[in-house]
Protein backbone atom coordinates (compact mmCIF):
# COMPACT_ATOMS: atom_id res chain seq x y z
CA UNK A 1 0.00 0.00 0.00
CA UNK A 2 3.04 2.58 0.83
CA UNK A 3 4.10 1.74 -3.21
CA UNK A 4 0.39 3.15 -4.36
CA UNK A 5 0.31 6.01 -1.83
CA UNK A 6 4.00 6.95 -2.75
CA UNK A 7 2.64 7.73 -6.59
CA UNK A 8 -1.10 8.58 -5.92
CA UNK A 9 -0.95 12.03 -6.93
CA UNK A 10 1.98 11.45 -9.77
CA UNK A 11 1.89 11.16 -13.51
CA UNK A 12 3.58 8.61 -15.09
CA UNK A 13 6.69 8.78 -17.06
CA UNK A 14 9.03 7.41 -19.67
CA UNK A 15 12.91 7.28 -19.98
CA UNK A 16 14.71 6.27 -22.72
CA UNK A 17 18.25 6.62 -23.42
CA UNK A 18 20.08 6.55 -26.33
CA UNK A 19 23.65 4.61 -26.50
CA UNK A 20 25.10 5.29 -29.73
CA UNK A 21 28.22 2.69 -29.91
CA UNK A 22 27.94 -0.44 -31.87
CA UNK A 23 30.86 -3.27 -32.97
CA UNK A 24 29.52 -2.19 -36.68
CA UNK A 25 26.95 -0.28 -38.33
CA UNK A 26 24.40 -2.15 -40.64
CA UNK A 27 23.97 -1.51 -43.73
CA UNK A 28 20.28 -0.19 -43.19
CA UNK A 29 20.59 1.65 -40.37
CA UNK A 30 19.83 5.22 -39.81
CA UNK A 31 20.19 5.68 -36.41
CA UNK A 32 22.99 7.99 -34.89
CA UNK A 33 25.26 5.14 -33.79
CA UNK A 34 29.21 5.12 -33.70
CA UNK A 35 31.00 2.46 -35.04
CA UNK A 36 34.46 3.69 -34.74
CA UNK A 37 34.64 4.72 -31.20
CA UNK A 38 37.59 4.80 -28.43
CA UNK A 39 37.53 4.56 -24.66
CA UNK A 40 37.77 7.87 -24.24
CA UNK A 41 34.92 8.75 -25.96
CA UNK A 42 32.91 5.87 -24.31
CA UNK A 43 34.00 7.41 -20.71
CA UNK A 44 33.21 10.91 -21.92
CA UNK A 45 29.57 9.51 -22.97
CA UNK A 46 28.73 8.02 -18.90
CA UNK A 47 29.84 11.09 -17.68
CA UNK A 48 27.98 13.61 -19.58
CA UNK A 49 24.58 11.03 -19.48
CA UNK A 50 24.79 11.08 -15.39
CA UNK A 51 25.38 14.58 -14.86
CA UNK A 52 22.70 15.26 -17.83
CA UNK A 53 20.19 12.92 -15.79
CA UNK A 54 21.02 14.58 -12.42
CA UNK A 55 20.44 17.85 -13.77
CA UNK A 56 16.99 16.80 -15.10
CA UNK A 57 15.30 14.92 -12.54
CA UNK A 58 14.17 17.78 -10.17
CA UNK A 59 12.09 19.19 -13.15
CA UNK A 60 10.48 16.21 -12.47
CA UNK A 61 9.00 16.12 -9.10
CA UNK A 62 5.39 15.02 -9.81
CA UNK A 63 6.61 12.13 -12.14
CA UNK A 64 6.89 8.82 -11.49
CA UNK A 65 9.43 6.34 -13.83
CA UNK A 66 7.51 3.67 -14.50
CA UNK A 67 9.52 2.61 -18.04
CA UNK A 68 13.02 2.64 -18.39
CA UNK A 69 14.27 1.97 -22.10
CA UNK A 70 17.93 1.32 -23.08
CA UNK A 71 18.38 1.79 -26.98
CA UNK A 72 20.68 2.51 -29.62
CA UNK A 73 22.87 1.48 -30.55
CA UNK A 74 23.81 -1.40 -28.99
CA UNK A 75 23.61 -0.68 -25.29
CA UNK A 76 24.86 -4.37 -24.49
CA UNK A 77 27.97 -3.74 -26.52
CA UNK A 78 28.40 -0.67 -24.12
CA UNK A 79 28.44 -3.34 -21.77
CA UNK A 80 27.31 -3.77 -18.01
CA UNK A 81 29.51 -1.41 -15.76
CA UNK A 82 28.31 1.56 -18.31
CA UNK A 83 24.62 0.38 -18.41
CA UNK A 84 24.29 -0.21 -14.02
CA UNK A 85 25.72 3.83 -13.70
CA UNK A 86 23.47 5.04 -15.52
CA UNK A 87 20.44 3.07 -14.23
CA UNK A 88 21.98 3.94 -10.80
CA UNK A 89 21.80 7.94 -11.83
CA UNK A 90 18.14 7.40 -12.69
CA UNK A 91 16.90 5.75 -9.70
CA UNK A 92 18.96 8.52 -7.54
CA UNK A 93 17.39 11.33 -9.54
CA UNK A 94 14.18 9.75 -10.07
CA UNK A 95 11.33 8.20 -8.42
CA UNK A 96 10.92 5.41 -10.09
CA UNK A 97 8.39 2.52 -9.72
CA UNK A 98 9.41 -0.79 -7.82
CA UNK A 99 7.46 -2.36 -10.83
CA UNK A 100 8.86 -0.66 -13.72
CA UNK A 101 9.92 -2.16 -16.64
CA UNK A 102 13.31 -1.92 -17.79
CA UNK A 103 14.51 -2.58 -20.99
CA UNK A 104 18.17 -3.05 -23.05
CA UNK A 105 18.41 -4.11 -26.33
CA UNK A 106 21.27 -6.46 -27.25
CA UNK A 107 22.61 -7.85 -30.34
CA UNK A 108 23.71 -11.53 -30.39
CA UNK A 109 27.45 -10.76 -30.41
CA UNK A 110 27.65 -9.24 -27.01
CA UNK A 111 25.33 -10.93 -25.04
CA UNK A 112 27.55 -12.29 -22.46
CA UNK A 113 26.59 -14.24 -19.09
CA UNK A 114 28.22 -11.42 -16.66
CA UNK A 115 26.42 -9.08 -18.43
CA UNK A 116 23.40 -10.67 -18.25
CA UNK A 117 23.65 -11.62 -14.73
CA UNK A 118 25.32 -8.07 -13.29
CA UNK A 119 22.16 -6.37 -15.56
CA UNK A 120 19.58 -8.93 -13.99
CA UNK A 121 20.97 -7.89 -10.67
CA UNK A 122 20.57 -4.16 -10.95
CA UNK A 123 17.03 -4.72 -11.67
CA UNK A 124 16.77 -4.80 -16.17
CA UNK A 125 13.70 -7.00 -16.03
CA UNK A 126 13.33 -7.24 -19.98
CA UNK A 127 15.63 -8.05 -23.12
CA UNK A 128 15.03 -6.94 -27.15
CA UNK A 129 17.51 -8.84 -28.63
CA UNK A 130 17.80 -8.04 -32.69
CA UNK A 131 17.98 -10.88 -34.49
CA UNK A 132 16.22 -10.20 -37.61
CA UNK A 133 16.63 -13.56 -39.86
CA UNK A 134 17.65 -16.64 -39.40
CA UNK A 135 19.64 -16.94 -43.00
CA UNK A 136 23.49 -16.25 -42.17
CA UNK A 137 23.98 -15.23 -46.16
CA UNK A 138 21.53 -12.45 -45.87
CA UNK A 139 22.64 -11.88 -42.16
CA UNK A 140 26.00 -10.63 -43.49
CA UNK A 141 24.57 -9.06 -46.74
CA UNK A 142 22.91 -7.02 -44.23
CA UNK A 143 26.39 -6.06 -41.97
CA UNK A 144 24.79 -8.08 -38.46
CA UNK A 145 27.83 -8.90 -36.84
CA UNK A 146 26.67 -12.69 -35.87
CA UNK A 147 25.18 -15.52 -37.57
CA UNK A 148 21.80 -17.03 -36.42
CA UNK A 149 23.27 -19.91 -34.67
CA UNK A 150 24.84 -17.29 -32.17
CA UNK A 151 21.99 -15.58 -31.92
CA UNK A 152 20.31 -18.67 -30.32
CA UNK A 153 22.87 -19.03 -28.11
CA UNK A 154 22.74 -15.57 -27.06
CA UNK A 155 18.90 -16.11 -26.80
CA UNK A 156 19.16 -19.04 -24.21
CA UNK A 157 22.25 -17.50 -22.48
CA UNK A 158 19.42 -15.01 -21.63
CA UNK A 159 17.22 -17.28 -20.35
CA UNK A 160 19.15 -19.08 -18.62
CA UNK A 161 20.60 -15.70 -16.23
CA UNK A 162 16.62 -15.47 -14.91
CA UNK A 163 15.27 -12.89 -17.67
CA UNK A 164 11.16 -14.37 -18.34
CA UNK A 165 10.65 -11.17 -20.40
CA UNK A 166 12.71 -11.47 -23.79
CA UNK A 167 11.33 -9.83 -27.07
CA UNK A 168 12.76 -10.46 -30.62
CA UNK A 169 13.96 -8.41 -33.31
CA UNK A 170 13.15 -9.58 -36.91
CA UNK A 171 12.83 -7.90 -40.45
CA UNK A 172 11.05 -8.98 -43.71
CA UNK A 173 11.64 -7.14 -47.04
CA UNK A 174 15.44 -8.41 -46.88
CA UNK A 175 17.82 -8.75 -49.91
CA UNK A 176 17.45 -12.01 -51.39
CA UNK A 177 14.09 -13.05 -48.92
CA UNK A 178 11.66 -14.86 -50.90
CA UNK A 179 8.11 -14.96 -48.71
CA UNK A 180 8.73 -18.77 -48.08
CA UNK A 181 12.21 -18.01 -46.89
CA UNK A 182 10.25 -15.41 -44.54
CA UNK A 183 8.12 -17.42 -43.29
CA UNK A 184 10.72 -20.05 -42.22
CA UNK A 185 12.41 -17.17 -40.02
CA UNK A 186 9.54 -17.11 -38.28
CA UNK A 187 8.88 -20.60 -37.71
CA UNK A 188 12.17 -21.31 -36.71
CA UNK A 189 11.97 -17.87 -34.09
CA UNK A 190 8.95 -19.55 -32.42
CA UNK A 191 9.97 -22.53 -31.67
CA UNK A 192 12.51 -19.87 -29.12
CA UNK A 193 8.91 -19.16 -27.72
CA UNK A 194 9.69 -15.30 -26.58
CA UNK A 195 7.18 -13.25 -25.09
CA UNK A 196 7.55 -10.03 -27.55
CA UNK A 197 8.30 -10.42 -31.53
CA UNK A 198 8.84 -7.03 -33.31
CA UNK A 199 8.70 -7.29 -37.69
CA UNK A 200 9.70 -4.57 -39.40
CA UNK A 201 9.59 -4.24 -43.10
CA UNK A 202 12.92 -3.04 -44.59
CA UNK A 203 12.60 0.47 -45.08
CA UNK A 204 15.81 1.78 -47.68
CA UNK A 205 16.84 5.25 -46.15
CA UNK A 206 18.77 7.65 -47.75
CA UNK A 207 22.39 8.23 -46.39
CA UNK A 208 22.73 4.13 -45.35
CA UNK A 209 25.34 2.10 -47.08
CA UNK A 210 22.31 -0.33 -48.69
CA UNK A 211 21.01 3.21 -49.90
CA UNK A 212 23.91 2.80 -52.71
CA UNK A 213 23.52 0.02 -54.14
CA UNK A 214 19.51 -0.76 -53.65
CA UNK A 215 18.90 -1.48 -57.23
CA UNK A 216 20.90 -4.31 -57.69
CA UNK A 217 20.05 -5.82 -54.00
CA UNK A 218 17.77 -8.23 -54.76
CA UNK A 219 14.98 -6.84 -52.33
CA UNK A 220 11.70 -7.56 -52.17
CA UNK A 221 8.61 -5.28 -54.48
CA UNK A 222 6.00 -3.70 -52.06
CA UNK A 223 3.40 -6.93 -53.27
CA UNK A 224 6.10 -9.30 -51.58
CA UNK A 225 6.56 -7.35 -48.96
CA UNK A 226 2.84 -7.24 -48.34
CA UNK A 227 2.16 -10.84 -48.66
CA UNK A 228 4.86 -10.92 -45.96
CA UNK A 229 3.20 -9.35 -44.14
CA UNK A 230 -0.12 -10.84 -44.11
CA UNK A 231 1.25 -14.30 -43.47
CA UNK A 232 2.85 -12.65 -40.33
CA UNK A 233 0.02 -11.39 -38.96
CA UNK A 234 -1.62 -15.38 -38.95
CA UNK A 235 1.36 -17.39 -38.13
CA UNK A 236 1.87 -15.13 -35.21
CA UNK A 237 -1.73 -15.12 -34.73
CA UNK A 238 -2.02 -18.89 -34.49
CA UNK A 239 0.95 -19.29 -32.08
CA UNK A 240 -0.55 -17.05 -29.46
CA UNK A 241 0.76 -13.70 -30.18
CA UNK A 242 -1.82 -10.87 -30.53
CA UNK A 243 -1.26 -7.58 -32.53
CA UNK A 244 -1.24 -4.86 -30.27
CA UNK A 245 0.39 -2.63 -33.06
CA UNK A 246 1.43 -2.19 -36.44
CA UNK A 247 4.60 -4.27 -36.74
CA UNK A 248 4.25 -5.81 -32.93
CA UNK A 249 3.09 -8.91 -31.46
CA UNK A 250 2.74 -10.08 -27.76
CA UNK A 251 1.77 -12.99 -25.61
CA UNK A 252 -1.04 -11.82 -22.96
CA UNK A 253 0.24 -9.52 -20.43
CA UNK A 254 3.91 -8.54 -22.12
CA UNK A 255 3.18 -5.77 -24.61
CA UNK A 256 5.97 -3.21 -24.68
CA UNK A 257 4.74 -0.66 -21.72
CA UNK A 258 7.53 1.60 -22.82
CA UNK A 259 6.78 1.94 -26.28
CA UNK A 260 3.29 2.05 -25.84
CA UNK A 261 4.07 5.31 -24.17
CA UNK A 262 4.74 6.79 -27.97
CA UNK A 263 1.73 5.56 -29.57
CA UNK A 264 -0.84 6.56 -26.89
CA UNK A 265 0.63 10.25 -26.29
CA UNK A 266 1.93 9.55 -23.09
CA UNK A 267 5.37 11.72 -21.73
CA UNK A 268 8.66 10.64 -21.40
CA UNK A 269 12.21 12.34 -21.98
CA UNK A 270 14.77 11.04 -23.39
CA UNK A 271 18.61 11.29 -22.89
CA UNK A 272 21.66 11.02 -25.17
CA UNK A 273 22.82 12.38 -28.57
CA UNK A 274 19.70 12.61 -30.85
CA UNK A 275 17.09 11.31 -28.31
CA UNK A 276 13.66 13.02 -28.47
CA UNK A 277 11.39 13.58 -25.57
CA UNK A 278 7.79 14.57 -24.84
CA UNK A 279 7.93 16.53 -21.82
CA UNK A 280 5.83 19.00 -19.92
CA UNK A 281 3.92 20.28 -22.95
CA UNK A 282 6.96 20.45 -25.25
CA UNK A 283 8.47 17.74 -28.15
CA UNK A 284 12.51 18.60 -28.35
CA UNK A 285 15.52 16.89 -29.79
CA UNK A 286 18.70 16.72 -28.50
CA UNK A 287 22.07 17.11 -31.12
CA UNK A 288 22.90 14.34 -33.41
CA UNK A 289 26.57 14.48 -31.88
CA UNK A 290 28.38 13.15 -29.33
CA UNK A 291 30.75 15.86 -29.11
CA UNK A 292 28.61 18.34 -28.88
CA UNK A 293 26.28 16.79 -26.71
CA UNK A 294 29.49 15.97 -24.09
CA UNK A 295 30.40 19.59 -24.38
CA UNK A 296 27.49 21.15 -24.09
CA UNK A 297 26.60 19.43 -20.53
CA UNK A 298 30.47 19.98 -19.75
CA UNK A 299 29.77 23.40 -20.56
CA UNK A 300 26.40 24.50 -20.37
CA UNK A 301 25.81 24.96 -23.76
CA UNK A 302 22.98 24.18 -26.41
CA UNK A 303 22.76 20.70 -26.61
CA UNK A 304 18.85 20.94 -27.86
CA UNK A 305 18.69 21.03 -31.81
CA UNK A 306 14.70 21.22 -32.18
CA UNK A 307 12.06 22.39 -29.61
CA UNK A 308 8.58 23.51 -30.26
CA UNK A 309 5.26 23.31 -28.36
CA UNK A 310 2.59 21.38 -29.64
CA UNK A 311 -0.53 23.32 -30.09
CA UNK A 312 -3.84 21.29 -29.72
CA UNK A 313 -4.70 20.42 -33.09
CA UNK A 314 -1.42 19.32 -33.70
CA UNK A 315 -1.63 17.18 -30.80
CA UNK A 316 -5.20 15.86 -32.42
CA UNK A 317 -3.50 15.02 -35.77
CA UNK A 318 -0.93 12.91 -33.85
CA UNK A 319 -3.67 11.76 -31.77
CA UNK A 320 -5.02 9.82 -34.92
CA UNK A 321 -1.57 8.84 -36.79
CA UNK A 322 0.00 7.07 -33.40
CA UNK A 323 -3.44 5.79 -32.23
CA UNK A 324 -4.10 4.19 -35.30
CA UNK A 325 -0.76 2.13 -34.98
CA UNK A 326 -2.39 0.25 -32.46
CA UNK A 327 -5.31 -1.92 -32.41
CA UNK A 328 -7.13 -0.16 -29.80
CA UNK A 329 -7.30 2.94 -32.25
CA UNK A 330 -9.48 5.70 -31.53
CA UNK A 331 -12.71 6.57 -29.80
CA UNK A 332 -15.28 9.41 -31.02
CA UNK A 333 -15.88 10.58 -27.15
CA UNK A 334 -12.31 10.24 -26.52
CA UNK A 335 -11.58 12.22 -29.49
CA UNK A 336 -14.18 15.66 -29.20
CA UNK A 337 -13.45 15.99 -25.42
CA UNK A 338 -9.78 16.18 -25.96
CA UNK A 339 -9.68 18.45 -29.07
CA UNK A 340 -12.91 19.93 -29.16
CA UNK A 341 -12.72 18.55 -33.05
CA UNK A 342 -15.88 16.57 -34.37
CA UNK A 343 -15.43 13.31 -35.33
CA UNK A 344 -17.81 12.71 -37.94
CA UNK A 345 -16.01 14.09 -40.89
CA UNK A 346 -13.63 11.39 -39.73
CA UNK A 347 -16.38 8.22 -39.38
CA UNK A 348 -17.25 8.49 -42.57
CA UNK A 349 -13.79 7.71 -44.18
CA UNK A 350 -13.35 4.93 -41.37
CA UNK A 351 -16.88 3.41 -42.26
CA UNK A 352 -16.41 3.76 -46.16
CA UNK A 353 -12.86 1.56 -45.24
CA UNK A 354 -14.93 -0.92 -43.58
CA UNK A 355 -16.66 -1.74 -46.34
CA UNK A 356 -13.14 -2.11 -48.06
CA UNK A 357 -12.33 -4.38 -44.95
CA UNK A 358 -9.78 -2.05 -44.35
CA UNK A 359 -10.91 -0.89 -40.91
CA UNK A 360 -13.09 -2.30 -38.29
CA UNK A 361 -15.40 -0.74 -35.21
CA UNK A 362 -15.07 -2.80 -31.84
CA UNK A 363 -16.75 -1.20 -28.95
CA UNK A 364 -16.75 2.28 -30.25
CA UNK A 365 -13.34 2.31 -31.55
CA UNK A 366 -11.90 2.56 -34.62
CA UNK A 367 -8.93 0.89 -36.06
CA UNK A 368 -7.05 -0.92 -38.94
CA UNK A 369 -6.83 -4.64 -39.88
CA UNK A 370 -4.04 -5.99 -41.29
CA UNK A 371 -5.13 -5.83 -44.95
CA UNK A 372 -5.55 -1.63 -43.37
CA UNK A 373 -2.26 -1.53 -41.94
CA UNK A 374 -0.55 -2.08 -45.18
CA UNK A 375 -2.31 1.00 -46.50
CA UNK A 376 -2.14 3.06 -43.58
CA UNK A 377 -0.36 5.91 -44.17
CA UNK A 378 -3.10 7.02 -47.36
CA UNK A 379 -6.00 6.58 -44.97
CA UNK A 380 -4.23 8.45 -41.98
CA UNK A 381 -3.83 11.14 -45.12
CA UNK A 382 -7.15 11.51 -45.99
CA UNK A 383 -8.12 11.57 -41.96
CA UNK A 384 -5.79 14.45 -41.92
CA UNK A 385 -7.08 16.38 -44.54
CA UNK A 386 -10.59 16.24 -43.02
CA UNK A 387 -9.25 17.41 -39.63
CA UNK A 388 -7.76 20.25 -41.13
CA UNK A 389 -11.11 21.05 -42.75
CA UNK A 390 -13.47 20.58 -39.58
CA UNK A 391 -14.28 23.37 -37.65
CA UNK A 392 -13.94 23.30 -33.93
CA UNK A 393 -17.04 22.13 -31.56
CA UNK A 394 -18.48 24.87 -29.01
CA UNK A 395 -16.76 24.30 -25.90
CA UNK A 396 -18.97 22.63 -23.42
CA UNK A 397 -20.08 24.39 -20.18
Amino acid sequence: MAFLTTHKNKTPLGIYVHVPFCRSKCQYCDFYSLANHDEQQTDDYLDAICRHIKETGPLAPNYYVDTIYFGGGTPSFFGAEGLAAILTEIRRSFDVAGDAEITFEANPDSVESHLLKRLRAEGFNRVSLGIQCDDNEILSKIGRPHTYEEAVEAYNRIRKAGFRNVSVDLMFGLPGQSLTAWTNTLENVLQLNPEHISCYGLKVEEGTPLYEYKDFADLADDDTQADMYLAMVDILKEHGYRQYEISNFAKRGKVSRHNLKYWMGMEYIGFGPDASSDFAGKRYTYVRSLTDYVNGIREGGQIVSEISEIPIRERAGEYLMMRLRTIGGINKEEYESSYLLPFAPLEKILETNRDLDLTRCDNGRWHFTPKGFLVSNTIISDLLLAQDESKPLAKRR
